[in-house]
């Protein structure tokens, strides 16, 4: 590992290990991206995928909403795009605007046209590349998250051939092809736990996986085939790091839109932090999982566009609702932000946390 400066501010660390801290740690999923002025500018020269794939551009990008936001975010999250493993896989993914397969998988048999070995370090190298240099950039102001998509979710991707609304074509296939589907989800398994490990040797100081489309499982369909891969994702990526020498990052899982599967999720998946999507209440959340893991989330996205008086008494609320029972809790939406939001409003957001956060914490 490269040799990075010392970390001034542990916050996120803290509370995803579970421990109290003066107030939450706060960051937002998606938060370098299309909200910002800066991000835009950049973008009216350099296509997306060319971004992820430029170091230099990927540490510019990450590090934006860090300056402009400094003294009140809590960390940075590497730019990049959960379908860089797919990708690695050997599969074409266009940035249209939405992502785009322009040829996906329609039945087992093609699974035969993707890689049968993925070396990481070769199709995945730009990104460990990105991480070293932000993590540099960064001079220790706050932590570096590195990431992937979920199997599941990368799974619907590369069936689908983008988004969907159905999932009929991903459905399908577990039902259907059920043996089949698993061996797939396993190999794309095996390649999130090459990619983590590869992020933390570069720099990751948190691991955080998408399982976007987890609410779009039943409960038992999530347990059958999206949670063994999660599972093996968790257990295998420590025990990798472990024998590498590495340190043991806190691991989160963000799955979207499984709140059924909670209980389930803090006693078996293995993961440090639980996201939640703005679904569920927290004090619910923190009622069923107790003090065995930390939680993240979960305020609305959309209440961004609102206004401030609006924002301000949902952060409120979401505070108290969080402080609840004991347990580390890591202020963010409950999914990423969305494009038109005000930068203004955002900063608002991160001040109410600040505020009451702290507040709640003193009583």
């Amino acid at each position: 590992m490269a040799d990075f400066p010392p970390l001034k501010n542990d916050l996120l660390l803290r509370a995803a290990r579970g421990e109290d801290t003066e107030r939450a740690p706060v960051w937002i999923m998606r938060q370098a991206g299309r909200y910002l002025p800066e991000f835009r500018k950049v973008r009216e020269d350099h296509g997306f995928f060319e971004i992820c794939q430029t170091p230099e551009l990927a540490t510019e990008i990450t590090a934006q909403p860090i300056r402009r936001y400094s003294g009140l975010i809590d960390a940075s999250i590497i730019f990049s795009d959960i379908l860089v493993v797919p990708q690695a896989m050997g599969m074409e993914v266009l940035m249209n605007p939405g992502p785009q397969f322009p040829d996906p998988l329609n039945t087992p048999e093609d699974v035969q046209k993707l890689k049968t070995v993925v070396d990481v370090n070769k199709e995945l190298g730009y990104v460990f590349e990105a991480l070293t240099m932000t993590r540099k950039e960064l001079k220790g102001e706050v932590p570096l998250i590195g990431f992937c998509g979920a199997p599941w979710t990368l799974f619907s991707y590369m069936i689908e051939g983008g988004g969907t609304k159905t999932f009929q074509k991903c459905k399908t296939w577990i039902f259907k092809y059920p043996e089949e589907s698993k061996e797939l989800l396993g190999r794309i398994a095996e390649v999130c736990v090459d990619f983590l490990v590869g992020q933390v040797k570069a720099g990751a100081q948190l691991l955080q996986v998408f399982d976007s489309w987890a609410g779009e499982l039943s409960s038992h369909d999530f347990q059958e085939f999206s949670f063994p891969t999660l599972h093996y994702i968790s257990q295998h990526v420590r025990e990798r790091l472990k024998a590498n020498n590495l340190p043991i990052v806190p691991m989160t899982l963000f799955a979207k839109g499984a709140n059924t599967s909670l209980s389930f999720l803090a006693q078996n998946s293995g993961y440090d932090v639980l996201g939640l999507d703005w679904c569920i209440d927290p004090a619910e959340a923190r009622r069923i999982v107790g003090d065995k893991v930390a939680l993240q989330g979960n305020m609305d996205p959309m209440l961004l566009y609102a206004g401030k008086p609006a924002i301000e008494s949902a952060v409120k609320r979401m505070c108290e609702g969080f402080h609840t029972g004991k347990g580390g809790w890591i202020a963010n939406l409950g999914h990423g932000i969305t494009p038109g939001v005000d930068p203004d409003d955002v900063r608002w957001f991160f001040e109410c946390v600040h505020k009451y956060s702290a507040k709640k914490q003193a009583l």
